[in-house]
């Protein structure tokens, strides 16, 4: 189910409703040998789908009356009513993260905030939600597989859920299960994508009350990053982040890159406290969109302004990217921070340099190989491979 693609306000996702063949036997179906499995519970194969009965004048030979019973048409409309009151009670989402391909912060608001323009692209790497409808009237109950995220109101995904059904007054409550892959304080939008991806979910629980441009309307409510994920997958974002412009995708989704992620975090209020605006790069960021667009990625245009203050809150990051970027000459295209830290990124290679497994200081650092993806219109992102071994620790990797 969770590498299926996930449509907006269609049963296409998780129903299917069979295609009647024409007979010449005229059989009727079984439907007593039917076992129903979700909504539209019709046979998948009936050998006639009109019934004709004609009455004739036996002395004349002259045609009297004729009666044509359309099967498929009365099946279909029955399953047409089956599935519209069906709806559904689980489903499994993937949840992917992002990269800033480069990230200019262009100044300071009055509402304490900063002015960002960023390239924001999806990558392969993601999350797994399960939801299930719950009985209760009164709360969601969130598990998850790591230890240390917030399983109450302080989760984006509660938040979302909360957020759904005061914009809605639709009163479902869910059961979640977060299987988290993408490393939090890590500059991957991960929180944010599981927000996205909870409000997606509450809107298809619901029957689609809610356009997919007012999901990502309210999402800017409880974070900034989070409107991104309702783009294509291929975004030029400004203000704080939550002016969302859908762009084609500039890059081949096809071009490898690395994860590197140490231990420590980057908070970012704290990187943002420590942000010279006066001292960032000058570049206006849409030479930068159209080099990008032109020339693909390369070292010169994966400016990122956030770099300097998260260098200064974790140091080793920055001997981190400049140790990658040495020994990675000719390997990657280019070497940057994702958002405010702290993955380190390398385009062009699916592969760490050697350091990252002989030094005993990389010993616990989380590597994952990813891809550009992006979505359909109408569409949740699909997994496009299995991250299950792909997202491991130094430590697992090395005998």
């Amino acid at each position: 189910m969770a590498s299926s693609s996930h449509f907006l306000c269609s049963h296409a996702s998780y129903n299917h409703k069979p295609h009647f063949n024409s007979f010449t036997n005229a059989t009727l179906p079984q439907f007593s040998s039917f076992k129903p499995h979700g909504s539209s519970a019709f046979p998948k194969k009936i050998q006639s789908s009109r019934i004709k009965a004609t009455a004739s004048d036996s002395t004349t030979g002259r045609k009297q009356l004729e009666v044509v019973y359309d099967l498929e048409n009365k099946l279909n409309k029955l399953a047409d009513e089956v599935d519209r009151e069906a709806g559904i009670s689980r489903l499994t989402l993937f949840s992917p993260c992002k990269i800033n391909v480069f990230l200019r912060i262009t100044g300071k608001r009055a509402d304490g905030f900063h002015d960002l323009a960023s390239l924001f692209h999806v990558i392969s790497l993601g999350d797994k939600i399960k939801f299930s409808l719950s009985p209760s009237k009164s709360m969601d109950r969130l598990s998850t597989n790591v230890p240390g995220v917030p399983l109450d109101e302080r989760n984006l995904i509660i938040k979302a859920l909360n957020l759904f059904r005061k914009k809605t007054g639709i009163d479902n409550h869910f059961w979640i299960h977060l299987d988290k892959k993408v490393p939090t304080g890590a500059g991957l939008g991960g929180g944010s994508s599981n927000a996205a991806t909870a409000l997606w979910a509450a809107n298809q629980f619901s029957g689609c009350v809610a356009s997919e441009k007012d999901l990502q309307e309210w999402s800017g409510e409880i974070g900034s990053d989070i409107p991104f994920f309702f783009s294509h997958g291929a975004a030029y974002c400004t203000g704080r982040g939550e002016v969302v412009k859908d762009i084609s995708p500039p890059v081949p989704l096809d071009l490898p890159m690395v994860l590197i992620k140490p231990q420590e975090a980057c908070p970012t209020g704290e990187v943002y406290k420590r942000l010279r605006v006066d001292q960032t790069s000058q570049i206006d960021p849409l030479v930068l969109l159209e080099k990008i667009s032109k020339g693909g990625i390369s070292q010169d245009v994966c400016v990122n302004d956030l770099e300097p203050p998260a260098f200064e809150v974790v140091p080793s990051l920055k001997r981190l990217k400049q140790r990658i970027a040495a020994a990675g000459r000719g390997q990657y295209d280019a070497v940057f921070m994702s958002g405010s830290g702290s993955t380190i990124v390398g385009v062009g290679s699916p592969d760490p340099p050697q350091f990252v497994y002989d030094d005993e200081e990389y010993k616990n650092v989380f590597l994952s190989e990813a891809k550009f993806i992006t979505r359909a219109a109408g569409q949740w992102y699909s997994e496009p491979f299995s991250t299950d071994d792909e997202s491991i620790s130094f430590e697992k990797r090395v005998e």
